[in-house]
C-alpha cells in the first residue's frame, strides 16, 4: 500500500517542519500564559458582587465564546490598522503584524474559556477555607492569593492542560494571516513536492502523538490529585 510513497521527503525537510513545530509550541505557551492571567482577572470580576465588574466580564466571556476564533484573528489583523489610521489620521499607519495579531487573538479568545475554568475552580474551594482565612485577619486579596487560588489551580491543572491541547490544535489557524506553524509547514512541503499523503499522514501522526501523550498525562494527574474514595 505504501510502496510508492516517498517518506524521505519528511527527513529532507525536517528542519523546516521543526521550525513550524517550534512556532506552534511558542504560540501555544505564550497564549496559555496570557490567557490564564487574563482569565484569572475575568474570573475574579465575574465572582465580584459589584455589577460594574461582573457584568462587563460576563459580556466579554459570552461574546468571545459565541464567535469562531478565526474571526477574532481577522479582527486584529485587518481592523487594527483601520482603527490606527482613524485615530492617527495617517494614511500610512500599519497594524501590529501577523504574529502579534495572532498572539493577541489567541490570548483574549482563550481567556474567555480559562475564565470559566478558573471560576469553577475557585468555587470548588470549600467556603470554610474562605471563612477561615478571614478569621485569621487576611484581606480579600490575601485570602485569594494565599489560600483560595493555590488550591483552585491545583484542582484545575488537568483541565488547564486539556484546554492547552485544544489551543495547540487551533494554532493551525494562523495560516489565515500568512504565518507558518507545524501544519502550515507540512502543507507547504506537501504542495511543493506533490507529496500530500505522506506529509498529511505524518502531520496527523505527530498531532495524535503529542495530544494523546498530554491527554494521558492529564489522566495521570487527575488520579493523583483526586482523593481516593473511601
Amino acid at each position: 500500500m505504501f510502496a510508492g510513497f516517498d517518506w524521505e521527503v519528511i527527513w529532507r525537510t525536517k528542519a523546516y517542519l521543526w521550525q513550524g513545530m517550534l512556532f506552534s509550541f511558542n504560540l501555544t505557551l505564550l497564549a496559555m500564559v496570557g490567557g490564564i492571567f487574563l482569565g484569572t482577572l475575568l474570573a475574579l470580576m465575574r465572582l465580584s458582587s459589584y455589577r460594574i465588574l461582573n457584568v462587563p466580564a460576563g459580556a466579554y466571556v459570552n461574546l468571545l465564546r459565541s464567535i469562531p476564533l478565526i474571526l477574532v484573528i481577522f479582527w486584529f489583523y485587518f481592523l487594527v490598522p483601520l482603527v490606527v489610521k482613524a485615530i492617527s489620521g495617517s494614511p500610512y499607519a500599519e497594524g501590529i503584524g501577523p504574529f502579534y495579531s495572532a498572539l493577541i487573538a489567541f490570548t483574549i479568545f482563550e481567556a474567555a474559556y480559562y475564565c470559566e475554568i478558573i471560576r469553577a475552580g475557585i468555587q470548588s474551594v470549600p467556603r470554610g477555607q474562605v471563612h477561615a482565612a478571614y478569621a485569621l485577619g487576611l484581606t480579600y486579596r490575601q485570602a485569594m492569593m494565599k489560600v483560595i487560588l493555590p488550591q483552585a489551580f491545583r484542582n484545575m491543572i488537568p483541565i488547564l492542560l486539556t484546554q492547552g491541547v485544544i489551543l495547540f490544535q487551533d494554532t493551525s489557524l494562523v495560516y489565515v494571516v500568512g504565518l507558518t506553524d507545524f501544519m502550515g509547514a507540512a502543507n507547504k512541503v506537501a504542495q511543493r513536492d506533490a507529496r500530500l499523503v505522506e506529509l498529511y499522514l505524518f502531520a496527523a501522526f505527530i498531532y495524535f502523538l503529542l495530544c494523546f501523550g498530554v491527554s494521558h498525562l492529564v489522566r495521570e494527574l487527575q488520579q493523583r490529585l483526586t482523593p481516593a474514595s473511601r
